[in-house]
């Protein structure tokens, strides 16, 4: 199996600022959050906060999104053509996608490419996480209690961050725009 990374990986972007700004749009109450959400961000570039409560902070905008599910079925409608071509190209059934952003967000994506999905937990009602934000280390430990002592044939990424799941793959790849690089010795 290969394993990817979704955002900036094989999505052009990021998808959780993606359906902010598509929510924020479409539902004018969800600008209402962006004082709290401004101050978080502040709060965790600065160290004060993690990275799960910042993001779970963001997430209190889905309380002014009437219908969720409807929301990320049009979100996906308009952004699903922003999967990368060489993604396109390369695909196979039994690929995973390990992801930071929110489960509820990539599992319409996810069945639509046809992959088995490994995301945070997030309510997709009230924003709150249910355990950690999938990142880093949190990516490795979450694919191991899917798949036990499974290593992914390859894993794919934009970001350093990733090099725990990096170093359980047999091989990975740096992602940058189109480009597949090979994964900066050491991992």
């Amino acid at each position: 199996m290969n394993a990817y990374d979704f955002d900036n990986t094989i999505f052009r972007g990021d998808s959780t600022a993606r359906f902010l700004a598509f929510c924020a749009r479409r539902y004018p109450r969800v600008w209402r959050h962006a004082p709290a959400i401004l101050g978080a961000g502040a709060l965790f570039l600065l160290g004060k906060v993690e990275k799960t409560a910042f993001k779970q902070k963001m997430f209190e905008f889905l309380q002014d999104v009437p219908d969720v599910e409807a929301a990320v079925s049009a979100f996906w409608q308009k952004n699903a053509r922003r999967v990368r071509a060489w993604y396109q190209a390369q695909r196979r059934e039994d690929d995973v996608i390990v992801s930071a952003s929110p489960e509820f967000l990539l599992a319409p994506i996810a069945a639509q490419l046809g992959a088995r999905l490994i995301a945070s937990r997030v309510d997709p009602f009230t924003g709150q996480y249910d355990g950690e934000n999938c990142h880093g280390a949190e990516k490795v430990r979450r694919f191991q209690a899917e798949f036990g002592g499974a290593r992914p044939d390859a894993f794919y990424s934009d970001s350093l961050s990733d090099a725990p799941m990096a170093r359980l793959a047999t091989r990975a790849y740096l992602v940058r725009g189109e480009r597949v690089l090979p994964w900066p010795e050491p991992r």
